[in-house]
Formats: structure tokens, C-alpha cells, sequence
């Protein structure tokens, strides 16, 4: 499951788009796929082919729900596993503000079982996931985001010792501490959705600024942008500076 290029390991992954239609809204999800071997990885092409254009994007849009994709995937090797990507970002994820759910379950149904990590995003650390109890059982990863090769490894996860494709399942899905140590984190204040704000404006704002304003923009009236801090805050059930049990 490990691959090695010019002294680089690599684990097989890809980040899809799913865009669909539920609980009377649509949904746009950004899942990460972890494969464990090439031939699987063909099979997976070849069976999502049939949901969206694979070569359009380097992210494709698939339509199809996020808890079929999981369905599908462990159908074609019960090695594979989905990581909701950036989970807080208004946009394109889990429970990212616009097209988002305010819980797992209502986005993975039944297939929650086989969600066992959570990729905190570039806006986010992970001490404000502590502040959603729901979260506790889910191991917290941070990746890179790289759109390109300068980005790489901002943010990272460090394990104890080298491990494989399989050990690196198991650890994240028994959230094993002495072998999954911490993250490297960016600054998630320096993170592109951190607070609420109107592009188009040029403005930022905390999400009590926000609430004064109605998360209508002061200088244009147009909806703002509800960023993480501000979704964090609305499902969390724990004060700022909660310490987790990751602490």
C-alpha cells in the first residue's frame, strides 16, 4: 500500500466532489479516497466513471451521494477508505455552511461506521474540533491542501515509526494515540476561510461582528460568507479552549 518514488513514500489518494440532492437541499462534499494498490485503484476509476468525467477535473464532480460513494468504494476493496476532506469550509464540505449537514450521520447514513477520520482543513486546528462532542471518536488528520508543489506539507501528520497502508487504517480507525502523535498545523487564522467575510467587498469579520450585521454585508447588503470559526461555534456544545482528549 506504500509506494516509493526517488526516496518518496506515497499512499494512493484522490479527492473527489460530491454534489447531490438531500434532506431538501443540495449537497457539495469534498471526500478524500485512501487505495491500496493500483489494481483497486482501476476498478474505482472504472466504477466512478459512470457517476462524473474523471479527466475534466483534478478534483472530478461525482453525482452521487456521499454514503453510495462509500458503499461503492468498500465494495470494490474493503481496504479503501473515505476521510470527509476540510470539513469546515463554506463551500465544499461536510459541514461547510452553504451546502453542508450539521451532522455526520445525516450526510453518511448507516456508512458512518466506516468514517474513522476527519481532515480538519487549513482554517480549523484541532482544538476547535474539540468543541463538537460528536467529533471525539473520529481520529483528526491535517493534510497539506497542495495546489501546488510549494504547499506541500504545511500541514502534516506525524506517526511513531513507519507504517503501512493497512497500519495506517488501523490506527486512525481505533484513534491510536501512541502511534498517531500529532499534527503539523498551519495557522488557521491565516486560513483563506477562517472568519466570515464578502470577497467582493473586501471585508472580514468575527462571527460576532457578523451577528450585528445580520451575516449581511455592511457595505452592500449581500449575504456574507459564514467561514469556519463562525460554523464551529453554531455546532459546538463545548466553551473556547475546551482540552481534548488528544491534548
Amino acid at each position: 500500500g506504500l509506494y516509493r518514488f526517488r526516496n518518496t513514500l506515497f499512499i494512493l489518494t484522490t479527492e473527489v466532489n460530491n454534489i447531490f440532492y438531500a434532506q431538501g437541499a443540495t449537497r457539495k462534499i469534498h471526500n478524500l479516497i485512501f487505495a491500496p494498490s493500483f489494481d483497486v485503484v482501476e476498478k474505482i476509476n472504472k466504477n466512478l466513471a459512470r457517476f462524473g468525467d474523471l479527466h475534466s477535473d483534478g478534483r472530478p464532480t461525482l453525482k452521487m451521494e456521499a454514503k453510495d460513494l462509500v458503499e461503492t468504494v468498500l465494495g470494490i476493496d474493503e481496504d479503501v477508505f473515505i476521510v470527509p476532506a476540510h470539513i469546515w469550509t463554506p463551500w465544499f464540505s461536510l459541514f461547510g455552511a452553504n451546502f453542508g449537514f450539521d451532522s455526520i450521520e445525516e450526510c453518511f447514513g448507516e456508512y458512518t461506521k466506516y468514517i474513522y477520520a476527519l481532515e480538519t482543513g487549513l482554517s480549523s486546528d484541532p482544538q476547535m474540533n474539540w468543541r463538537v462532542s460528536s467529533l471525539d471518536r473520529f481520529t483528526l488528520i491535517s493534510n497539506s491542501d497542495a495546489h501546488s508543489p510549494s504547499r506541500l506539507g504545511r500541514e502534516a501528520n506525524v506517526f511513531s515509526r513507519r507504517i503501512g497502508y493497512k497500519g495506517i487504517k488501523k490506527i486512525f480507525r481505533e484513534k491510536n494515540k501512541e502511534k498517531f502523535l500529532y499534527t503539523v498545523e498551519f495557522f488557521p487564522q491565516e486560513g483563506k476561510y477562517h472568519y466570515d467575510g464578502h470577497r467582493g467587498c473586501s471585508l472580514c469579520f468575527s462571527p460576532k461582528e457578523s451577528r450585528k450585521y445580520k451575516n449581511l454585508c455592511p457595505k452592500c447588503g449581500k449575504p456574507l460568507t459564514i467561514g469556519v470559526m463562525h460554523r464551529v461555534e453554531t455546532l459546538a456544545d463545548r466553551d473556547e479552549g475546551f482540552r481534548g482528549t488528544e491534548d
